[in-house]
Order: structure tokens, then C-alpha cells, then sequence
């Protein structure tokens, strides 16, 4: 079974598994930056994943298989990853001259005073972040763990579309590292700041706060498109399909702009507003430079510049392909239209290049 780390240098592809869609991103190394080779969104039937829990393994295999299948990758290895919300993880302090195996041997003797789970039903892994601060003789080491449901369906959910998971990842360490990406957008390059990146789903909305491109904090809550889809099949008399596919691609009376969207379009400022100050109240920060804003509900008119207003930050749409190659294959417009909503699967392929 994988590691919720996996070891390196191994192609995958990138497959995000959310409520609504399988996202699956493969790329390649084209001189100092990358290639996107391949790229493809599926739509999931309603509740096969409900608040990032898979329910229904063979309804999000076949997802995964028809999105391979519409890519035309070739690749049968791939990388998922866990929800925040499902993972715990510690910053552990350990000597420098262990080697992995002794770690991974002192780690399992400790484990219960970080693990608040019987082993048996868990799956962790750890990897060394570097020197821990003040002491040359330890490193800091990030110990995750995640209930072994939430991975091993995943597993076999790919295991499902015939490929095999060789990386199971967490999605605030996925956003971490397709962070590399956006930092054209960024004054500085994104150096020594302080960025929030807002993934504003159909179910969840999560912040991951950055710091000089590491992770520092995050946090998510329930808040996302399906609201707005449950209050336009209210106001409209309509089914969730319906409301969903108007919601998309337009038909929607006049009123609805001013009347739904633009309330909706409030609540998420606010969100975003209620996440931060939870980041301020438990770390020295009382101030962050940008936010960079992804998802899909990122892809609603105009939110940045509500969110930069509201919030009182410099706010950006994610563009992470903006400055990749891309083949034939990926449809390049179709790519950069959605690549607000691909974050999680572009850091899952840059895992083929650790």
C-alpha cells in the first residue's frame, strides 16, 4: 500500500479526487520548467464523494478511468492525496544522526503521543523537513497520519481505472508545491511573503497560508458552490441538475445576479474573512501580503477584486499553467480556463520530479 509520502523520482500522473470531479494532470520536464503532456476533468455522480470522503469506490474508479481514457496519457502510476481535514500531522524534533530506518523505528515507539488512533487503523509516513531551529544536532521531522479508510480507498479506486497509487500526499503539501507555479503572479516572486491560497470548492472552502512558499498553516471549513446551486433549485423551482448546468453556462433569469450571486459572492469574502482570523489568533502574523484565489468558485466574475476589497489584500487568480508548455493532447484553452480548479493535481504530477 503507499505511504501517505511515497518516495521519489517516480512518474505520475496527478489525480485530484473532489466532490464533483476527478482533475488529472500529467507533466514532463521541458528544459528549466515544465510541459503539460496531458490533462482531463471528469464529472462524479452526486454523493459518490461527500466532504472529501469517498462513498461509492466504483462510481469514482470508473471517474478515473474515463478521465485517463480522455487524456490519452500513457501513464499506470499516479498520486493522490488526503483532505487537511482527515490528516493529522506533527512537527517532531529528532536527532540528526538517525537514519530513516531508526527514525521510522523511533517514531512507531512514540507514535501514540501524536497518533490519537489505534495504529492498526491508520496509515503514516514522515519525511524531514531540515535542521530544527536553534539545534544543529536535530532536524525536524513531519510525522502525517490519516485514518487508513480515507487511503486505501483512494487506492483502490485508482487500482479500480487500472493504475497504480505510487504517492498518496496530503492537498495543503500538493498546493505547497505546485506554489513553484505562481510565483510569476507574485510581487518578489512570492519571496519572504506571507500568502493565503483560498481553494474554494463545491463543498469546502481551505486556506493554505504560506511563508516563503512553505506551509505554516491551514485550515478549512464547510462553505462552497453547493449552496449556490441549493439556493438557485429554491429560488428557481428547479433540480440540483439543472440548477447546477444553468449555474455553469447561463439561463438564468435576470434577478439572479443581483438577488443570489451577489450574496453568495458576500459570503465567501466573509469566509475568507473567518479563516484568516483564525490564522492570526494562533500564529505571530496579524497581516498577509496576497491571496491567491483557486477552485472552481474562484472562476465566479470579478471575485478577486470583491475578495481584495473585502479582505483588504492584494488578491489574484491561480494561473498555474500560464507559463507551462502544452501538448497537443491537453487542449491549451480548455487547460487555462480551468487551471484555477487544478491546483492539488498540478503539485500531485510535480511529484515525478522530487
Amino acid at each position: 500500500m503507499a505511504g501517505l509520502f511515497g518516495r521519489k523520482s517516480i512518474p505520475v500522473l496527478g489525480i485530484d479526487i473532489s466532490s464533483i470531479a476527478v482533475k488529472l494532470v500529467e507533466l514532463s520536464k521541458a528544459g528549466k520548467t515544465y510541459k503539460v503532456e496531458s490533462y482531463a476533468v471528469e464529472p462524479l455522480p452526486v454523493n459518490s464523494v461527500v466532504d472529501k470522503r469517498i462513498e461509492d469506490v466504483e462510481a469514482v474508479g470508473q471517474g478515473i478511468d474515463r478521465a485517463v481514457r480522455k487524456s490519452g496519457t500513457k501513464l499506470k502510476t499516479c498520486a493522490v492525496a488526503v483532505s487537511g481535514s482527515s490528516v493529522i500531522t506533527r512537527v517532531i524534533p529528532m536527532s540528526a544522526e538517525l537514519s530513516d530506518t531508526e527514525m521510522a523505528d523511533q517514531i512507531l515507539i512514540e507514535a501514540d503521543q501524536y497518533i490519537p488512533y489505534d495504529l492498526e487503523e491508520v496509515s503514516y509516513d514522515f519525511s524531514v523537513i531540515g535542521p530544527a531551529e536553534g539545534n544543529s544536532e536535530q532536524v525536524d521531522v513531519l510525522l502525517a497520519a490519516s485514518q487508513r479508510e480515507n487511503v486505501d480507498r483512494r487506492v483502490e479506486c485508482c487500482e479500480y481505472a487500472g493504475l497504480t497509487a505510487k504517492v498518496v500526499d496530503i492537498e495543503a503539501y500538493a498546493i505547497e508545491r505546485s506554489f513553484e507555479l505562481l510565483r510569476h503572479q507574485l510581487p518578489d516572486q512570492g519571496i519572504d511573503k506571507v500568502v493565503a491560497v483560498v481553494d474554494a470548492g463545491t463543498t469546502t472552502m481551505a486556506i493554505t497560508v504560506l511563508h516563503d512558499g512553505n506551509v505554516i498553516y491551514t485550515r478549512d471549513q464547510t462553505f462552497g458552490g453547493k449552496q449556490l446551486t441549493e439556493e438557485i433549485m429554491r429560488r428557481y423551482g428547479i433540480s440540483y441538475e439543472e440548477a447546477e448546468q444553468k449555474k455553469r453556462q447561463g439561463g438564468l433569469p435576470d434577478n439572479y445576479y443581483g438577488e443570489v450571486l451577489e450574496p453568495f459572492k458576500e459570503n465567501i469574502v466573509q469566509e475568507i474573512n473567518r479563516l484568516l482570523q483564525f490564522f492570526f489568533a494562533s500564529s505571530s502574523f496579524n497581516a498577509i501580503d496576497n491571496i491567491v484565489m483557486a477552485g472552481g468558485n474562484s472562476a465566479i466574475p470579478n471575485i478577486d477584486s470583491m475578495v481584495e476589497q473585502g479582505v483588504g489584500a492584494p488578491a489574484i487568480m491561480a494561473k498555474p499553467s500560464a507559463h507551462l508548455k502544452v501538448s497537443g493532447r491537453a487542449h491549451a484553452d480548455r487547460l487555462h480556463a480551468n487551471a484555477e480548479a487544478l491546483l492539488v493535481s498540478f503539485g500531485l504530477a510535480l511529484r515525478s520530479f522530487d
